[in-house]
């Protein structure tokens, strides 16, 4: 691909020719798509503030650089060292988490937030990488450990050694209360939904989806009941009775882009909050028609596909989580943001991986998809050694 000749060995010709090229071209595009975006969408919010056009762009701009700088430099890591920094990355996650609940940042009533160097980091959506590839490494002790059978043998649930159910669930139950507090309701089922589908990868048996069932719709029951902004939208969602007017105006903008985009009439978009974060596609839309929001959907699940094939090709155990882990949070994020867009499902504050603004979720996925091509690489490399 792209007429490269291997003519020397070095570190950075192996990684050339080892490392997916055609996931990294998708992320890169997306990155530019979304940079480019930025201004677009970006415009319109930064003039509801009564701020410059290119206030949102110029902001990104250290994000970007960053973003990129970190996915490159994540993709020539070894196995050990993609293991090491997604702990540390876990651990800070966990660090900070604490501190939405002792020194709450609010933003749009939500304490999600913690504020560092007048930036504001979302803890949730930074330890994404390290729970998804933390999560996969002990799914795979557990499996060495105690053979195919993790979930149904109670030595797994003993609390005399540290690869327990136990211990995993004292860790990750009250993590998903604080975000569930927060509240923050859509990051919440995102996790629980991505850890149910590493379980499932990991060989549960199916028995158990009823159970996983009741509990997310527990879950909502008690959002529906003791969170008025959950509670509000999802009446207007099933009664049409207020409260929709996002969605609508997200609707309204992309059938204003039609086919080929609306370019000078592209002004729908003026009336939508949250342009730039949450409903970026519906801009995208407006502005370059629903034939380039199609190519952008082929782009979101190619490298959907490009994960799913190199989990099932995966050598090593730990690898097939990483990125099976990787696809489920990856394909889960991009719909919620596509049902919310186009008026499947009461908005939910999710943006959508790559292309939305926003440092916290650039960096996160840019730190996920550099671990996961560098898992891809070694997997690969200890493939053609065999």
């Amino acid at each position: 691909m792209f007429g490269i000749v291997r003519t020397e060995e070095s570190r950075l010709t192996s990684w050339l020719f080892e490392v997916d090229r055609p996931l990294l071209l998708c992320v890169l595009l997306m990155m530019l798509l979304s940079l480019v975006f930025s201004v677009s969408a970006g415009s319109v919010a930064a003039e509801r503030i009564n701020q410059p056009w290119s206030f949102f762009f110029i902001k990104a701009l250290p994000f970007y650089g960053l973003g990129l700088g970190v996915l490159l430099f994540a993709s020539f890591l070894s196995k050990k060292w993609v293991l090491g920094l997604a702990g540390l990355n876990l651990a800070l996650g966990l660090l900070l988490l604490p501190i939405t609940v002792i020194a709450p940042n609010f933003i749009n009533g939500s304490a999600r937030f913690v504020s560092l160097g007048g930036f504001n980091i979302m803890p949730a959506d930074i330890m994404k990488p390290g729970f998804v590839v933390m999560t996969a490494f002990f799914l795979s002790k557990m499996k060495e450990k105690y053979g195919d059978n993790i979930f149904l043998n109670k030595d797994a649930f003993r609390f005399d050694t540290w690869l327990s159910w136990w211990y995993y669930l004292l860790l990750f139950i009250p993590v998903l209360l604080v975000v569930f507090k927060h509240p923050d309701f859509g990051t919440a089922i995102l996790y629980l939904a991505v850890l149910t589908i590493m379980l499932f990868v990991a060989g549960l048996p199916w028995i158990f989806v009823p159970v996983f069932g009741v509990g997310a719709l527990t879950m909502l029951g008690v959002a529906f009941m003791t969170m008025p902004h959950v509670h509000k939208r999802f009446i207007a969602f099933f009664t049409g009775d207020g409260g929709m007017m996002q969605v609508n105006k997200s609707v309204d903008t992309l059938r204003n882009g039609g086919l080929l985009g609306a370019g000078d009439d592209s002004f729908v978009k003026q009336g939508l909050p949250d342009a730039h974060t949450d409903f970026i596609f519906a801009v995208i839309v407006e502005d370059l028609g629903a034939l380039v929001g199609c190519v952008l959907l082929f782009t979101l699940f190619y490298v959907l596909k490009r994960l799913i094939v190199s989990a099932t090709k995966a050598k090593d155990l730990f690898v097939l989580y990483a990125i099976g882990g990787t696809a489920a949070l990856f394909g889960v994020q991009v719909c919620i943001n596509m049902m919310t867009t186009l008026g499947l499902f009461p908005p939910k504050g999710m943006t959508l991986p790559f292309i939305s603004y926003g440092g916290s979720s650039l960096l996160s996925y840019c730190v996920l998809f550099g671990f996961v091509l560098a898992l891809i690489r070694e997997d690969k490399w200890k493939k053609m050694g065999d």
